[in-house]
């Protein structure tokens, strides 16, 4: 099965959910007026695309209106389709600009982490890069253990320590073992206590110096899995996870069990972060680099 039909699948509760109630509202008018944009307004709002972001597309309706470009109710989802491609923009592809580059996962717990690094090493791995992980979340024993399953699947090297090792000291001994090994990638797992924000930002300040010291010239990409599932709420982890690292691009997973997938939307429009991952299954080729016009297709087609 090829990704974009699995996409598909995936977003369909998405699809069904808003563009199939879309289909039937514009059904009961005869004009584009401020009615239609009202209901509209609120069906974006129900598939989680945010107030901030459902304001901008309906903007930009209107002056299409005012334009005389959109006069007939069954236009809109064609002037949807453009305006929702443009806000979301283009993904963009992980760096891997340097031997090694330095790829942090960072995100709450349940969010998928562990099954994002298998994920991502394992198509790391089929593009013949050598992969190393480091088990830094060390918090908990079940993490360990695992990430070392999902490192077995991709057939990637992990490095780690016992359950409450200091996160610093595994990364430290990752970062030898890559260079020793000469590998091409480092993923860097991280625990994801937000709740006790003070002790996240100490543990990932200290992991980014162990980092800089011993890799200083490496292309880093610090990377946030979110969970679809959890709607606006993914989108104030992901403000938080923000104040304790600089974040460079998103990984969304879980979008096949939800019908909020306009939360892709709301995240470009109010963070300004690529999504550079996508996840729709828990199979280790059920991920895949994110592109905004497969994204929409699956939506509209």
């Amino acid at each position: 099965m090829g990704f974009l039909t699995k996409l598909k699948e995936g977003l369909a509760k998405t699809k069904q959910a808003l563009f199939g109630r879309i289909d039937a509202m514009l059904k009961h008018f005869v004009r584009v007026d401020e009615e239609l944009l009202e209901e509209l307004e609120e069906l974006l709002i129900t598939a989680d695309v945010g107030v901030s972001a459902t304001e901008e597309i309906l903007d930009r309706l209107r002056d299409e209106i005012k334009e005389g470009r959109l006069k007939e109710p069954e236009d809109i989802k064609a002037s949807l389709r453009v305006i929702l491609a443009d806000m979301i923009g283009q993904g963009e592809p992980l760096k891997l600009d340097t031997v090694p580059t330095v790829v942090l996962i960072i995100g709450v717990n349940g969010a998928g982490k562990t099954t994002s690094i298998g994920k991502i090493s394992n198509r790391l791995k089929q593009a013949k890069k050598s992969v190393v992980v480091a088990a830094a979340d060390t918090f908990r024993a079940a993490a360990i253990d695992q990430l070392s399953v999902w490192c077995d699947r991709a057939g990637v090297d992990i490095v780690k320590q016992h359950e409450g090792s200091d996160p610093a000291a595994v990364v430290y001994d990752a970062i030898q073992y890559t260079k020793k090994k000469g590998a091409d990638v480092l993923i860097v797992d991280t625990a994801g206590r937000l709740h006790n924000k003070k002790n996240l930002m100490d543990e990932l300040a200290k992991i980014n110096r162990v980092i800089s010291r011993e890799l200083p010239d490496a292309t880093r990409e610090n990377l946030l899995v979110l969970d679809a599932t959890t709607g606006q709420n993914a989108i104030s982890q992901a403000k938080e996870f923000g104040k304790a690292a600089e974040i460079t691009g998103l990984i969304l997973n879980k979008l096949d069990g939800t019908a909020k997938g306009g939360i892709v939307l709301s995240i470009r429009h109010e963070l300004g972060l690529p999504v550079k991952f996508i996840g729709v299954g828990e199979k280790i080729n059920d991920m895949q680099e994110f592109e905004a016009e497969e994204f929409v297709a699956a939506l509209f087609e």
